[in-house]
């Protein structure tokens, strides 16, 4: 499906803005990186890019004065007009179990080149979609559920994959609500849409939870709300380390601003809430963090800074 038929023209101009600056609209993969290794105690962690999306900047902070978000953007290095949010998946092996963490943007919008990169980079990495047992969803959006909707994906599937998501998220798509998010006109219905998808074609696998599963040792989904009504986090425990997948509680800007609104929250308030929890005790705990839209690898810490955040990068490990 094409975005130009679909999404505002502000989205268009940046897919094509950034498009523009690459060969055949991205850069020659053996020059990209696309998947980190690390571990967490006794549980093997990969990080995988799944590309990035090129969006308007003004998607960052929806509830501040414009010149705030465009001086933030330039202290940052970055365009104004312009934002490009990575995408990052996780797949964890913890015991006998090889668990995918979100499944990235899939291929249903070919004016986005750079994003859905997600079966071919499992196959660089030497993954197997036939090894996975379980799924994680974070929460619908189709940024984290379109790879399992790729043409030729489910049937290379395990046909006992479990897929783990909370029971608020799939009540939510019943009949969602945007009136709170601040999106381009389009994306509303291409959500909608591709989730309603998503839970048809996959309903008898779903394995939903309240609030809180250890679906695997060491392996933990919690339901955080905020983002969406179902949105959760993941988080890792072995041997005293201790790593959190963030899903889309936490952006980039989430550590200077945390009270800023992302365009894609449908409870912007609770989400900031839920973003400063989880940043305090990711502090706390001086665990690392991995989160959907943070630069890839995107593997961090958090300090507290007075009433805002910091984001620490991790070390890289060879």
């Amino acid at each position: 499906m094409s975005l130009v038929n679909i999404l505002h023209p502000s989205v268009k101009h940046c897919a094509d803005k950034v498009t523009a600056r690459h060969i055949h609209g991205r850069p020659e993969p053996e020059l990209v990186p696309s998947r980190y290794a690390l571990r967490v105690g006794e549980i093997d962690v990969m990080v995988i890019s799944d590309g990035v999306l090129s969006l308007p900047g003004a998607m960052l902070g929806h509830n501040v004065d414009p010149a705030v978000r465009a001086a933030w953007l330039e202290d940052m290095f970055l365009p104004r007009d312009v934002l490009e949010w990575a995408l990052n998946v996780v797949v964890v092996r913890s015991g006998d179990r090889t668990i995918l963490i979100d499944a990235g943007m899939g291929m249903e919008f070919p004016d986005l080149p750079r994003a859905g990169r997600l079966v071919q980079r499992l196959e660089a990495a030497g993954l197997d979609l036939a090894s996975v047992t379980d799924v994680v969803l974070t929460h619908l959006h189709m940024d984290h559920v379109g790879g399992l909707l790729v043409d030729g994906v489910r049937d290379r599937l395990r046909p006992d994959l479990r897929i783990h998501l909370a029971a608020a998220e799939t009540k939510f798509w019943e009949a969602p609500d945007f009136s709170r998010v601040s999106m381009p006109p389009g994306f509303q219905d291409a959500l909608r849409r591709t989730a309603t998808r998503f839970l048809h074609e996959y309903d008898s696998q779903l394995r939903p939870f309240e609030n809180e599963y250890e679906m695997a040792p060491g392996v933990m989904v919690t339901r955080t709300g905020g983002h969406t009504p179902g949105h959760s986090v993941v988080r890792l425990a072995s041997g005293g380390d201790r790593l959190t997948f963030a899903g889309d509680a936490v952006f980039a800007v989430g550590f200077d601003h945390p009270d800023w609104f992302n365009g894609f929250e449908h409870d912007p308030e609770e989400a900031a809430r839920v973003r400063v929890r989880l940043l305090r005790e990711l502090a706390a705990n001086r665990e690392s963090l991995v989160a959907t839209h943070l630069s890839f690898p995107s593997v961090c810490h958090v300090a507290v800074d007075g009433d805002v955040f910091r984001c620490v990068p991790g070390l890289w490990e060879y």
